[in-house]
């Protein structure tokens, strides 16, 4: 992986990562090792604990730099010997390994070449509070033909985000897909409106939806946008290291605005779309404002047409650290920032992130894009706040400490006023100044992720987001591991739920008073072959992951080679009239899907017939039958399973 340079905003790789050069690492180290045998030898499963696994981590660093001193002490005591007898070639060998070896177990690692290894996560152990018209969905569309398999994505004058490389009728349909599963609606329009009437009973404003001049603002990632990196005059990326960098796709927010005009009939003149750090870029202008040349298009200095952002005087974020681990580069402590006059003056907020690996976070998504929304000239305050500082010497690996993605997840005017958390996965990579990389894993299999994910549940998205980058980017990858640090969904667990604050941290970022309730749901899937969450096998009440399957030319196609017999979840459910049931089958041969209702009577034959082995995906019309439950069933060979949905007219 390239080494990075420095630039102003903070977030930047090839700083120092030493583990053995903190003073207190020998006690913190030795407590752990003593830890681990009090609570793991009476009992062995308790290594599977979080907690353990973070201290077995901190006890085997200790043993190695015991291990490193013994050697030392000993190759010592044989040059001493070697002396002796006059054996002055052994003795200098001896003197070597006395000074080398300490230094091999505790020397210093450059933190953009460091590879941590797979981090070990418990499957299918739901907390939190999942949120949602249907609780803990998340929805995965993905189609490959949305992207250009053949892009360079740091060609000058071809980058990965200009429009050659997209497929904007892909890119639409997806955006749509996610929109009408995650509400449960068979129409886009319908679909706003659910999202309209979700958001607004619960944040206290009735059953209601979008009400004339009511604003919009579009939280975009702009990563590479900073001084410097772009030409000053008509705002255009400059030729340098940063070109390719991974952002937010331009087309994905594109697809968005169409949504929002054209289907939820908002305004163009009560949108807004911007990262408030950072600039637009000319090439995401020109694709957005000819189309919408009424929308307002904000820029962090108001260049080239731009509306300038303004900071506000009554809009604060209160840190709930108070300033014990936030700091400034001075030592200065951070207790609260400003936030800018867009946050106060939209009703709904759009985040749309890039998913991506991170030096400091681990992981980039939702939370950490709003490092971008406070009015400080950078965001390195913020910093200690993360699993793994610039700071050689503030390290934070491990779980129950205090971490800031929390506080901008939960402030009312960030995460509470999100209306759907879209998450642009189309270009997703290891790290947040990397270009974007192909993806080994299936169902990509050496392509681009070329995938977009939607939910009302934060933490549930950003869960599967984890998922996805620590199932990809291991050691075995040669590319950077930063997601696999222990820790790095440490702000997950806590956003779900309050147990596992840090002690003497009340999460209130309002300055309310009052602790933050659970913020959404949190697990990790089964494994990353079948990506299964525990609702999808009816074992809790966490996360369902809805894999959408790909669609080109109209057609259903599989996603991945089926590697056992199921029946999946159908979408939308409930419906109205129509909804589409997908099933995989190892094996071909006769399979039959039928559907009952609650008298056990056969209302309806999907499938009977012979159908080869893989993914499939049929729509079903209940047009012809009356409201209620009715039950679906596969049989395939010896494979039999049923499952429930509703049609709600």
């Amino acid at each position: 992986m390239k080494t990075h340079q420095n630039h102003p905003h903070g977030d930047r790789a090839g700083h120092m990562f030493r583990n053995g050069a903190n003073p207190y690492f020998l006690v913190v180290g030795l407590a752990a090792l003593i830890w681990v045998i009090v609570r793991v030898l009476p009992k062995p499963s308790r290594a599977a604990y979080p907690c353990m696994r973070v201290a077995m981590s901190l006890a085997s660093g200790v043993l190695l730099q015991l291990g490193g001193v013994a050697i030392s002490l000993l190759s010592l005591r044989k040059a001493k010997e070697s002396l002796k007898i006059s054996n002055y070639r052994l003795a200098a060998v001896m003197v070597i390994a006395a000074v080398a070896v300490p230094l091999i177990f505790t020397g210093d690692v450059q933190r953009a070449d460091a590879t941590f290894a797979s981090s070990l996560h418990i499957a299918d152990q739901p907390i939190g509070v999942a949120k949602g018209i249907f609780p803990g969905r998340v929805v995965w569309v993905h189609d490959s033909s949305a992207t250009n398999i053949n892009c360079v994505p740091d060609r000058y004058g071809h980058g990965w985000f200009l429009s050659e490389n997209s497929n904007q009728t892909s890119i639409d349909r997806m955006v749509s897909a996610g929109l009408q599963t995650v509400t449960g609606r068979t129409s886009d329009s319908a679909a706003w409106d659910g999202l309209f009437h979700f958001h607004n009973k619960n944040a206290g404003k009735g059953d209601i939806g979008y009400q004339a001049g009511e604003k919009i603002f579009i939280k975009i990632n702009a990563t590479s946008s900073w001084s410097g990196n772009f030409n000053a005059t008509d705002l255009s990326k400059v030729q340098n290291s940063y070109y390719g960098i991974s952002e937010t796709s331009p087309q994905v927010v594109l697809s968005v605005l169409r949504q929002l005009v054209n289907v939820a009939k908002v305004s163009q003149a009560n949108i807004l779309v911007g990262d408030p750090l950072r600039h637009i870029y000319k090439h995401c202008y020109d694709l957005w404002h000819p189309e919408f040349p009424n929308v307002h298009y904000l820029d962090h200095d108001g260049l080239a047409g731009r509306e300038k952002v303004i900071a506000s005087q009554t809009a604060v974020i209160h840190y709930s650290d108070r300033g014990k681990v936030l700091h400034t580069s001075t030592g200065a402590p951070t207790v609260s920032d400003h936030l800018y006059t867009v946050f106060d003056d939209a009703a709904y907020l759009i985040d749309i992130p890039m998913l991506k690996g991170h030096t400091y976070a681990g992981m980039t998504a939702f939370a950490k894009n709003h490092f971008g929304s406070q009015t400080r000239a950078d965001a390195s305050h913020l910093h200690n706040g993360l699993v793994s500082p610039p700071s050689p010497d503030s390290l934070r690996y491990g779980y129950g400490l205090y971490r800031v993605q929390v506080d901008l997840m939960s402030h009312h005017l960030l995460g509470g006023k999100n209306l759907v958390f879209i998450l642009d996965a189309l270009w997703a990579t290891d790290a947040e100044l990397d270009m974007p990389v192909k993806w080994a894993m299936p169902p990509f299999n050496n392509d681009w992720m070329s995938s977009i994910f939607c939910s009302l549940d934060e933490v549930a998205i950003e869960s599967v987001g984890y998922d996805f980058l620590r199932s990809e980017f291991t050691s075995a990858r040669g590319l950077a591991t930063y997601v696999q640090q222990v820790g790095v969904d440490d702000y997950l667990h806590q956003a779900a739920d309050s147990t596992t604050w840090p002690r003497g941290i009340m999460y209130d970022p309002d300055s309310t008073g009052s602790p933050i309730p659970s913020i959404g749901v949190h697990e990790h899937w089964n494994n990353m072959t079948e990506m299964q969450y525990s609702r999808n096998l009816g074992t809790g009440n966490g996360i369902e992951l809805v894999r959408m399957p790909q669609i080109v030319n109209g057609i259903a196609e599989p996603v991945a080679a089926a590697t056992a017999y199921e029946l999946h979840p159908n979408y939308p459910n409930p419906f109205n009239p129509s909804t589409t049931i997908s099933f995989e089958i190892r094996q071909a041969g006769r399979v039959t899907l039928k559907v009952y209702d609650v008298q056990g009577r056969e209302v309806a034959a999907i499938v009977n017939g012979t159908l080869p082995a893989g993914f499939h995906s049929l729509a079903f019309d209940g047009s012809g039958l009356a409201s209620g439950m009715y039950f679906y069933r596969l049989v395939a060979g010896s494979f039999i399973q049923t499952r429930k949905m509703l049609l709600v007219r």
